[in-house]
């Protein structure tokens, strides 16, 4: 009957009227309830995600250890004498976190490309800054684990003093190499389209750029003009700032290595957005 009267809706029903939105500003609980995802993606295979590279990087360090030198070397770091341990842990630990950093960022998107359920990241109402932003502080905390894991592994081993000298650079660089990786990683799911295409950049790119960064050597022993490409290796920034909290000494401008991987940051964060935003390789 049309003369029926209408259902009045009380103001404090749990269900608003259709097509009222009700996320207006930021969609928290969608962001945290995909933050969570990620992370719990990793954790149900923390064994091989977390501890496994800490072994790895132990053995690293021990091999490094006795086949250059032993306890009695040392390498100069801007007129400071480093024990050789000293300066190779940082190195493999903030290495560690940014293979297990680039590896995470780079499987979400791929995988559901791959897995026919990539829906599930495009459907949920939440905008491209929540999924990004989930997306990368899932990596960075998968970083985290790992640096914590190796860092309580290298630790332990007799010889070796990992003892922060300025916390603040570890957090600080720490904080901006892993971010800048995961930006990367997730590029590189937003433009792969099977495996094959992030394994190829991990292998050629993320591979040699941190292998070639100053982390088993410094680079002031370097020609002048192999310094100039280390220079223009944003890796380098990375390791170098990350090493400076620990032995409180490094072979470039620290300020300066922060205002490169800030503006790093910036650029891949917003070009990552922006692909996002338009769905490139993402919506059909």
């Amino acid at each position: 009957m049309n003369d029926q009267s209408k259902i009045a809706v009380p103001n404090d029903a749990p269900f608003a009227e259709p097509g009222v939105p009700q996320i207006r500003n930021v969609n928290w609980s969608g962001t945290w309830a995909l933050y969570r995802k990620e992370v719990r993606r990793f954790m149900k295979v923390q064994l091989q995600t977390v501890w496994a590279p800490a072994i790895t990087t132990l053995l690293f360090l021990v091999i490094f250890i006795v086949a250059l030198g032993g306890s009695g070397r040392t390498v100069l770091l801007r007129g400071v004498n480093v024990p050789f341990a000293d300066f190779v842990a940082p190195g493999l630990i903030i290495m560690g976190m940014i293979n297990a950093c680039f590896a995470n960022a780079s499987f979400s998107l791929m995988v559901g490309k791959v897995q026919g359920t990539l829906v599930d990241y495009l459907m949920p109402p939440i905008s491209v800054g929540e999924l990004l932003f989930a997306l990368v502080a899932s990596s960075v905390t998968r970083a985290i684990f790992v640096g914590i894991a190796m860092w309580l592994a290298i630790a332990a081993w007799p010889g070796v003093h990992v003892t922060p000298a300025h916390l603040w650079a570890v957090l600080w660089f720490g904080l901006l190499g892993t971010s800048f990786i995961a930006f990367l990683g997730v590029l590189t799911s937003i433009w792969a389209e099977k495996f094959d295409h992030g394994a190829a950049v991990t292998n050629f790119v993320i591979g040699p750029l941190a292998l070639l960064s100053g982390t088993f050597y410094s680079i002031d022993r370097l020609p002048s003009f192999f310094q100039g490409i280390s220079h223009a290796n944003p890796f380098f920034y990375i390791i170098s700032g990350f090493r400076y909290g620990f032995v409180a000494a490094a072979d470039t401008n620290v300020p300066v290595g922060s205002i490169v991987l800030l503006a790093l940051n910036i650029v891949l964060g917003t070009l990552c957005y922006a692909l996002l935003r338009k769905g490139w390789k993402i919506k059909a």
